[in-house]
């Protein structure tokens, strides 16, 4: 995975104003953070020493957690949560966790849940906020979703701007992927060009792990976990019949994060195809004789796909070059990678007289359901403390972020301005390709 060096500026974290005010947490002798305190961009003592040689200031991410003096007076504000975008375990964790850290531990007056995502931060749409306490949060995390409901696309930035005022609410905690995320921002610019004192906080919620600078995002290790699952049972499935092919496709619109993991995870995979790597199904080295190869020889296989890639092979065979379709979030829709090899697998071994029976599985749905697990729980509980602690302190138009082992401040333009891909030249890939067959 590789990632260009941003300049050090474009580290710098926007706040509302200095903060002065003394934070409660003082008095439960909490372990305070400063701003002072980074976090190396690299990580490779190399690479660090090159820089230096060439640059006066390294770069590097403020270090997240609590701080000694904080913007606003936590006992007389108002929070708010809203969550977007497709469902990731570990949405009502971090849920759960806000609501606790900002009741209990800053005592903020409320904490509103918007509901069913910037659809619910406009007024005029009619879905009315709820206010949550610890009691309604305390058994959520134990259930998958998001308590608060979700939806995809734009609202009126101006409108919502305009409710955030209405309801006196002074952070807003945005849990997202990317385009929820730009979204947050532009609301942060908003609120700028007001002159208003509202913080703005992004969570990144992105079940794919494919936001920039951020080492990895909740829901990933569960999601992988639950990967793996399914890949054995599509892995007995295929030793089940002679030829057998267990066709298991996983999410990853533009990043193959979890089908690379899962795969390495779960040792029965003898294909993975992802969408940074572009593969043939036919020829001296498409997937099809390869994989003919793999039966005559043990007779079964197992085969995982990510859900975004070979798109350009189904439009190729349906000479399709129409627009891509998207959804309101401007997220290319893609087309079923995985019902297309299912069915071009059985026309070619058909042609072949080579028999075959194919178990196609999907567990996308399924997988995006289910509640964390007790790591994912764990890394939930401290992205939304953090969240908190940024807010209070004023920090703005940024995210929390987990970046060399340590909990960082990332501005969100910085973070949503690439997506986090495979780069096909590095370990995580070759690990990959030494453990299949697809060599």
């Amino acid at each position: 995975m590789q990632t260009k060096i941003p300049d050090p500026e474009a580290f710098t974290v926007q706040t509302l104003g200095p903060p002065e005010k003394d934070s409660p947490l003082a008095r439960q002798k909490e372990l305070f953070v400063s701003d002072f305190e980074k976090i190396s961009f690299s990580a490779d003592a190399n690479e660090i020493r090159e820089y230096l040689t060439r640059n006066s200031s390294l770069p590097a991410l403020e270090l997240a957690g609590p701080r000694k003096k904080i913007f606003f007076n936590s006992r007389r504000i108002n929070c708010a949560i809203v969550t977007c975008g497709g469902l990731c375990p570990g949405i009502n964790d971090v849920i759960r966790a806000i609501v606790y850290e900002a009741h209990l531990r800053y005592g903020v007056q409320k904490v509103y849940g918007f509901r069913f995502g910037y659809q619910g931060m406009v007024r005029q749409n009619g879905i009315p906020p709820i206010v949550l306490d610890t009691d309604m949060v305390n058994e959520i995390h134990e259930k998958g979703g998001t308590m608060l409901g979700s939806s995809r696309g734009p609202q009126d930035k101006d409108k919502i701007v305009d409710y955030l005022q209405e309801l006196n609410i002074s952070v807003l905690f945005a849990i997202g992927g990317d385009g929820t995320l730009r979204g947050a921002s532009e609301i942060a610019a908003k609120i700028r060009d007001r002159g208003l004192a509202i913080a703005v906080i992004g969570i990144p919620k992105t079940i794919d792990n494919d936001i920039s600078l951020i080492e990895k995002t909740f829901g990933f290790e569960t999601a992988v976990e639950e990967a793996s699952a399914v890949i054995q049972s599509a892995h007995i499935e295929s030793k089940g019949a002679e030829n057998g092919i267990g066709l298991v496709k996983l999410m990853g619109r533009d990043s193959g994060f979890i089908a690379a993991q899962a795969t390495l995870a779960n040792a029965d995979v003898n294909f993975c195809l992802i969408p940074e790597v572009p593969f043939t199904l036919n020829g001296k080295k498409g997937l099809f004789p390869l994989l003919q190869k793999r039966l005559e020889k043990r007779k079964h296989a197992v085969v995982v796909v990510a859900e975004g890639a070979g798109q350009g092979l189904i439009e190729k065979a349906h000479q399709d070059r129409r627009e891509r379709r998207r959804d309101a979030s401007g997220n290319i829709l893609h087309k079923d990678i995985g019902v297309f090899l299912k069915d071009q697998m059985l026309i070619y071994f058909q042609k072949k007289h080579f028999p075959v029976t194919v178990k196609y599985i999907d567990p996308s749905y399924i997988i995006r359901s289910k509640p964390a697990n007790a790591n994912d729980s764990v890394f939930c509980l401290r992205i939304g403390q953090n969240a908190v602690h940024a807010g209070m302190a004023g920090k703005t138009d940024m995210l929390i972020s987990y970046w060399n082992h340590s909990y960082t401040h990332v501005p969100i333009k910085l973070a949503a301005a690439r997506r986090k891909k495979i780069s096909p030249d590095e370990r995580l890939w070759r690990t990959v390709l030494s453990m299949t067959d697809q060599q």
